[in-house]
């Protein structure tokens, strides 16, 4: 008897875990196609204006280049490290900080961090490395301005000569089984390559110089913000994935306790049955 009240309080109890990570699961995936439609609505913009800059970085032929494509010996690097805030997203979190994690260990500079995220800041504090700026909590739909403080520090770190160089980070959206975690420069730009004397089919006003002045902050600006919007549709779909998993799992194991359950009940009404028997028996 004991025993069957054990296995009643355990199917309760996994009964009420599968109706939260049904729920969760519900969350996630309502969520999931608005961060994946801002990902992804990003991702031309991001990627054009990438070869734009790049185009006009192979043009700069003055001597004196703009802060942001200087090229100097690294003495110390930074990194731009995108997490999320909350975990039960699957191993999203823990590919990401490994991802980063492996590329610090084969370094041979100072590293310095900047944590966007919880997850990867606790990493960070555990790991002692140093954390220049932090910013959690930032949402499920932060706009531009919401991130602008992120790419200020990283363009004041890089123009004053604080790092030289700046890598982000974060997890890339793939689809809703798979996120890969990225890791990827962003400052000094590397200028494209033009073979020979080919030129680029554009035509800058007032000038090229002019133009890359204007365009490479906001260019930084538009980089960290697409890799945080890649990071939260990453972080919905894992999460999404995960509690349906979670969801199945439970449900499964409510199957297997609900048919020690009544296996159980049948040995005792089998028991209580022989025991009435058994008892005529001996009045007999």
């Amino acid at each position: 008897m004991a025993n069957i009240r054990l296995i009643q309080r355990r199917i309760k109890g996994v009964q009420s875990t599968s109706k939260i990570t049904r729920a969760m699961e519900m969350i996630a995936t309502s969520k999931m196609r608005r961060a994946q439609d801002a990902g992804l609505a990003g991702r031309p913009y991001s990627e054009k204006i990438w070869q734009v800059i790049a185009d006009l970085a192979a043009l700069e032929t003055g001597e004196t280049l703009h802060p942001l494509l200087q090229r100097r010996p690294v003495n110390k690097i930074a990194i731009v490290h995108i997490t999320p805030d909350r975990g039960l997203c699957g191993g999203l979190n823990s590919n990401i900080n490994r991802k980063a994690g492996g590329f610090i260990l084969e370094q041979n500079v100072p590293i310095t961090i900047v944590a966007v995220g919880r997850k990867g800041l606790d990493f960070m504090r555990r790991t002692a490395r140093d954390i220049r700026a932090e910013y959690v909590r930032l949402g499920d739909r932060p706009e531009m301005m919401d991130t602008l403080p992120i790419s200020r520090v990283v363009i004041d770190d890089y123009t004053s000569g604080f790092v030289d160089k700046v890598y982000l980070v974060y997890a890339q959206f793939v689809s809703t089984i798979l996120q890969k975690p990225v890791l990827q420069q962003l400052l000094p730009i590397e200028p494209a390559v033009l073979p020979g004397m080919q030129n680029v089919d554009y035509i800058y006003e007032p000038s090229p110089e002019a133009v890359l002045g204007e365009l490479l902050p906001r260019f930084v600006e538009m980089q960290v913000y697409h890799a945080i919007l890649e990071s939260i549709a990453s972080e919905q779909s894992a999460r999404m994935v995960a509690m349906k998993n979670a969801t199945e799992n439970a449900n499964e194991l409510i199957q297997d306790l609900t048919l020690m359950y009544n296996k159980a009940r049948q040995e005792s009404i089998t028991t209580e049955l022989l025991d009435i028997a058994g008892g005529a028996a001996a009045v007999v």
